[in-house]
């Protein structure tokens, strides 16, 4: 089979960007043929296929740049123009979409369809049915006001980054594209990677019912077979420092006398503020490690006690969740989104509510307490989990078999 990938990076750039490449690399190891087509960033990884890639907003240069791109937010011609060309000289059998709203634009949907090249999506966020991706407002509280139609009030509550002027652009966005290129018009497969977002999704769009879909957790390329001792006892927190991962919570945690100390990988804006408030409140058992990946990164995951996803927005299916049990380390994560669904309380972790600081160092000093055999047991389920759920075998099976069931439908 001949697999069309496309996101808006040909680099790890977040999570979906580390689900579409794992997915690329899977179909390749089964003989499959992956074409790839994203836009030009001067981060990207090479492609025999880069020709293709239509300019970002970053590398696109000229005085009419600013325009340019403001346009190709709702429409981009040149992304129509180049996939098409992709299509005729590699003839994909099926296009699977990872990210594109607001970069590759669905201008590409009417090209894809013209060539009767069936459509799979996997919905790594809100943005079908949320302009501002997430569900929070600018005011940074969970915000579910547009009811799937008034996009508007994503303007009047300052949604995207509490900017007016962006806000605008995100709603009006979501009016064109719904009008002009709704995806229940376009879609002919959908892949949730919780069954939180696809209640969430088919609430507010109830026509992406009508489409085939299912329901997978993420996986990872790799999975440990036993428990590895511990060489030092830490907990661990990777991602961005901002205010809808939740980690003031987290830190703010530590001022009620936990005694495990935590490394925190990753940066992002609120960095100034988690510093400040260490040296305010004395405190001398958090470790800031700043942006960690590859080996690195994986060093981290594999020797750390618990890792700790305190998020404070409706995650869908975290990654770190997920790197997480493939080396059969357990999850503490707060309760929202697609986070319980993959804890299994008391068996490959616990959960605590939202937000709240003090009932998260309470669970930190439990788990502080737990016996050899106790955390044996946790990480023993966390590698049955991941094997059972998250493996790229049990993925791959379930894929190329949605995948034969689209186009199946489509012919």
């Amino acid at each position: 089979m001949r697999i069309l990938l496309i996101d808006v990076y040909h680099y790890n750039k977040g999570g979906a960007e580390t689900v579409c490449f794992n997915t690329g690399a899977m179909l390749e190891e089964q003989g499959h043929q992956v074409v790839y087509f994203t836009l030009k960033w001067d981060n990207n990884l090479p492609s025999k296929y880069e020709k293709y890639f239509p300019e970002s907003k970053e590398t696109r240069k000229g005085i009419f740049r600013q325009f340019i791109n403001l346009r190709n937010y709702f429409y981009y011609p040149e992304a129509a123009k180049n996939i098409e060309k992709l299509i005729q000289e590699t003839h994909p059998d099926i296009a699977h979409i990872h990210l594109m709203w607001g970069q590759i634009s669905p201008s590409i949907f009417p090209v894809l369809k013209k060539y009767n090249i069936p459509i799979v999506f996997t919905i790594h966020d809100y943005r079908i049915v949320c302009p501002a991706y997430c569900f929070k407002n600018g005011f940074g509280k969970i915000c579910e006001a547009c009811n799937g139609k008034d996009f508007y009030k994503c303007f009047t509550h300052k949604c995207t980054k509490g900017s007016y002027f962006l806000s605008f652009f995100m709603a009006a966005e979501q009016y064109f594209r719904n009008k002009f290129f709704n995806p229940c018009q376009y879609l002919n497969g959908l892949i949730y990677v919780s069954q939180f977002s696809q209640e969430k999704h088919e609430k507010y769009m109830p026509g992406l019912m009508n489409i085939p879909h299912i329901v997978m957790h993420n996986f990872s390329l790799t999975q440990t077979k036993k428990v590895e001792n511990k060489k030092e006892k830490y907990l661990l927190f990777l991602g961005r420092l901002s205010e809808e991962k939740g980690i003031m919570t987290l830190i703010k945690s530590f001022k009620y006398g936990i005694s495990l100390p935590i490394k925190i990988a990753g940066t992002g804006p609120l960095e100034k503020n988690i510093k400040e408030y260490i040296s305010e409140n004395h405190i001398n058992n958090i470790e800031l490690l700043g942006y960690k990946q590859g080996e690195e990164l994986t060093k981290l995951i594999k020797e750390a006690y618990f890792i700790i996803v305190p998020s404070e927005c409706y995650e869908n299916n975290p990654m770190s969740i997920i790197e997480a049990y493939s080396y059969g380390i357990p999850v503490i994560g707060s309760k929202i989104g697609g986070i319980p669904e993959i804890i299994k309380e008391k068996e490959t972790g616990y959960t605590f509510p939202m937000g709240n600081s003090k009932e998260l160092a309470k669970l930190i000093k439990q788990i502080e307490s737990l016996s050899d055999e106790e955390y044996l047991h946790l990480c023993k389920n966390c590698i049955a989990y991941a094997k059972e759920d998250m493996s790229k075998e049990s993925y791959y099976k379930r894929l190329i078999s949605f995948y034969k069931r689209i186009l199946s439908q489509k012919k």
